[in-house]
């Protein structure tokens, strides 16, 4: 094992940057308290361990995907009342998104030269794009998506619930992290370009598929008889009525749903990188 620790000023300057990110994000109510904590820390791993180069990749998600969580918010009411969060991060949608990121940037600290941190971190970051790329511009469609697991219509923000234009948002999510990931490549060995792109990307588009089955098939699913509409809200229903428990695992929220998502793509990719010798 050949381990590089990072630099004192790095470590510095990563957390200054990651400080800053956070508050920033917080300021605009990207993140709530505690999602800015939580992206402090993950912050503090990724640029501080790993660099300006994870540090590109990283923001190339929590940037675009935060964007795109406020851009279109009025559009997207009525779905987002079947969402168990808002469009606000917190430290659970956070954690969900960037632990494994984070830990294929610890595991880059240990082994240094091997290629397997950087193909995990930039899969797992591309599945979470994409899975929030589809959730945000999907539901903007004008026909009613389906169910992954029947094919049948369902309303907007139904757990599991898939359409073209949310399919595209996903594989264009996903291609944005791959390109930046390829573009930022932290060492002089860079593969062939558009096998690389290829890679991350229908790996994330995946990861986001698998995000959608996992939700249509155990994710906890509750129902408000006020609105007489299924959510993911455990506790209260958006109109503030309580909500009763329907089917799904309980413990299954969409927070395990997306940490399962960016887990499932680093799977894939190392598999495929590993088999084929991209």
């Amino acid at each position: 094992m050949h381990v590089i620790p990072p630099s004192t000023v790095q470590l510095a300057a990563g957390g200054v940057l990651a400080a800053a990110a956070a508050l920033i994000s917080w300021r605009l109510r990207w993140l709530s308290g505690g999602g800015a904590w939580a992206a402090f820390g993950l912050g503090l791993i990724v640029f501080g361990l790993g660099g300006i180069s994870w540090a590109i990749a990283l923001l190339a998600f929590f940037i675009t995907s935060s964007a795109l969580s406020i851009l279109f918010r009025k559009r997207k009411v009525h779905a987002e009342e079947a969402y168990e969060k808002t469009s606000r991060r917190d430290a659970g949608q956070v954690l969900a998104n960037g632990l494994v990121a984070g830990f294929f940037v610890i595991l880059h600290v240990f082994f240094p030269d091997s290629w397997l941190p950087w193909t995990g971190f930039t899969a797992a970051l591309a599945a979470a794009n994409a899975d929030t790329w589809a959730t945000e511009l999907g539901v903007l469609g004008k026909r009613a998506p389906i169910l992954i697991t029947t094919g049948k219509s369902v309303p907007a923000g139904t757990s599991g619930a898939i359409s073209l234009p949310g399919t595209l948002a996903a594989a264009l999510g996903s291609l944005l992290i791959g390109v930046s990931a390829w573009f930022a490549w932290p060492t002089d060995s860079i593969p062939s370009g558009a096998w690389w792109i290829l890679l991350i990307t229908v790996c994330g588009l995946l990861g986001s598929l698998f995000d959608s089955w996992l939700g249509a098939r155990f994710q906890a699913v509750y129902y408000c008889s006020t609105c007489q509409k299924e959510t993911e809200k455990a506790v209260r229903h958006t109109c503030g009525a309580e909500t009763s428990y329907l089917r799904g695992l309980r413990w299954l929220d969409n927070d395990w749903v997306n940490l399962f998502c960016t887990s499932i793509a680093p799977l894939l990719a190392l598999l495929v990188k590993y088999l084929i010798k991209i």
